[in-house]
């Protein structure tokens, strides 16, 4: 009897146990379950948020086009849009000839460049380039100290000229400078600093001309060369593009920051109040970064976004359709996933909450994640986040994430071009089978291919199938570089003169 007593007690401690796992199981699926519903409703509503029908995004060309219009009337209208004139009324025509140099500065590196070109036959016979870092103290020092710099290299470089390149006899040599920071230009040779931006602060160069502070360096280094264009790397692009094909009409950056240019009737900018360039036609700077609509799809992401920047109401274009700042977009819609979800584990994970860990080429690498168990994925967020052992479901969540964020501010840039094809007629269907072609330069077009197939589907999808059999975009790799020396020959002071 005692032995039955105490397989029975066990048996039914067995059968309790069993009950209390069951019990944990069970609750630990709802709990899991929770949390994935939680997790769906964040994206549910991101999808609602991020919607971009395609009638929203044809009122918001529509609103470019207004704003385009405003900005080339005066630059007090109020405009989104400071439309800036380039003073550049000649592009490329593939007849230049002649040695040219290009000085590329934007960053913590600068380029200097030489092309040597053959006219329509030959067309570029060679070029050569080298690229010089900046040291830091040059970034925060002084105007002379920069400038010097700068021409030293120059000067280093015009010294291993080598027999390919043929300078006329009695010729100056001659520069296209390319300076992305922001200035006031006062003509196509001069421009006058408004401040810097990317890591330099050299106070004593703000206000000043920036290409009479680069000629002068030139002159101490005993440099005989002659600055005959000042233009910004959009430009740049639009001229490079230009050169390689006489059917381009704007050109678009979509790299970390987004910019476009494009060319515009000169009798068709109301604030342009000198006498009427020879072309009938100007490049016109749009600065569109800094487009506002209110048919923008602005969220509270990209306002806490925009809150926390370094430029708070500033470029809010830019932080939704920009390199720099979609990976970020991203990652604050993970962190809202993870506070409200815990899809990440009890804890938020925390360089989950570091702002701009997360940078557009790992959100690109997710994205493109094709392999069956998204171990690119998993990588990324355990290299990148610290987040590891993560399901496959929630893997794909991450994707999917990844997916509305990109489409968004693909389907928005082709609402930005859409807008400047209308501003240009070029919207509608050609009667006369006229070619229209964007240049496209920048990292996130070339590299991140669901973005640029996203960005062409859409503007096909605005245009129409008709209408956008006439219209191509064109990669235009480095045409900032090489678009700088083919501006410096288009606007040679020797146009006119017979090559030899």
């Amino acid at each position: 009897m005692g032995k039955v007593a105490l397989y029975t007690t066990a048996a039914v401690c067995a059968a309790a146990a069993a009950c209390a796992v069951a019990v944990v199981v069970v609750r630990r699926r709802k709990e899991l379950a929770g949390r994935r519903a939680r997790a769906l409703g964040v994206i549910e509503e991101l999808e609602g948020i991020f919607a971009t029908p395609i009638e929203r995004l044809r009122l918001m060309a529509d609103e470019m086009v207004e704003e385009m219009q405003r900005g080339l009337t005066s630059d007090l209208s109020g405009s989104s849009l400071k439309m800036i004139l380039s003073y550049v009324d000649k592009l490329p025509t593939g007849d230049e000839k002649g040695l040219f140099y290009a000085l590329d500065l934007g960053g913590t590196n600068f380029r200097v460049l030489r092309v040597q070109l053959g006219g329509r036959e030959a067309r570029l016979v060679k070029q050569e380039y080298e690229e010089v870092s900046i040291p830091p103290h040059i970034m925060v020092g002084g105007s002379i100290e920069l400038f010097d710099f700068i021409a030293s290299a120059l000067a280093n470089f015009v010294a291993t000229e080598g027999e390919d390149f043929h300078l006329p006899e009695g010729r100056q040599r001659e520069l296209g400078f390319t300076f992305s920071f922001p200035v006031k230009q006062t003509s196509i040779s001069s421009g006058n600093l408004i401040k810097w931006t990317k890591g330099f602060s050299i106070e004593d160069t703000v206000g000043k001309d920036v290409v009479a502070e680069l000629t002068k360096a030139m002159e101490r280094q005993g440099l005989d060369m002659r600055v005959t264009a000042l233009v910004n790397d959009t430009i740049g692009t639009l001229a490079g593009g230009r050169y390689g094909d006489q059917d381009v009409v704007a050109a678009v950056i979509l790299g970390t920051g987004t910019n476009a240019a494009y060319v515009e009737h000169a009798n068709a900018i109301p604030k342009w109040d000198g006498l009427l360039p020879s072309s009938g036609k100007m490049v016109i700077n749009m600065e569109w970064g800094n487009f506002r609509s209110k048919d923008l799809p602005i969220t509270d992401y990209d306002r806490s976004l925009d809150f926390e920047s370094l430029n708070p109401g500033e470029q809010i274009y830019e932080k939704m359709i920009s390199g720099m700042y979609l990976g970020e977009i991203v990652r604050r819609v993970l962190l809202r996933i993870a506070q409200e979800a815990s899809i990440f584990g009890e804890v938020v994970p925390p360089r989950l909450e570091v702002p701009f860990i997360l940078r557009t080429p790992h959100m690109s690498a997710m994205h493109h994640d094709t392999s069956p168990d998204l171990k690119i994925v998993a990588a990324k967020l355990k290299d990148v986040l610290g987040i590891a052992n993560i399901p496959l479901q929630t893997r794909k969540m991450v994707v999917g994430v990844c997916d509305i964020v990109a489409k968004r501010g693909a389907r928005l840039a082709a609402a930005g071009i859409y807008g400047i094809l209308k501003k240009l007629g070029r919207d509608t269907v050609q009667t006369e089978k006229q070619k229209t072609v964007i240049a496209m330069d920048g990292g996130l077009y070339e590299h991140y291919s669901i973005f640029s197939e996203c960005l062409v589907d859409t503007l096909r999808e605005l245009l129409g199938e008709e209408a956008s059999s006439s219209v191509v975009i064109k990669l235009a790799n480095d045409g900032s570089g090489i678009g700088a020396a083919l501006l410096a020959a288009s606007h040679s002071q020797y146009l006119g003169f017979d090559e030899s």
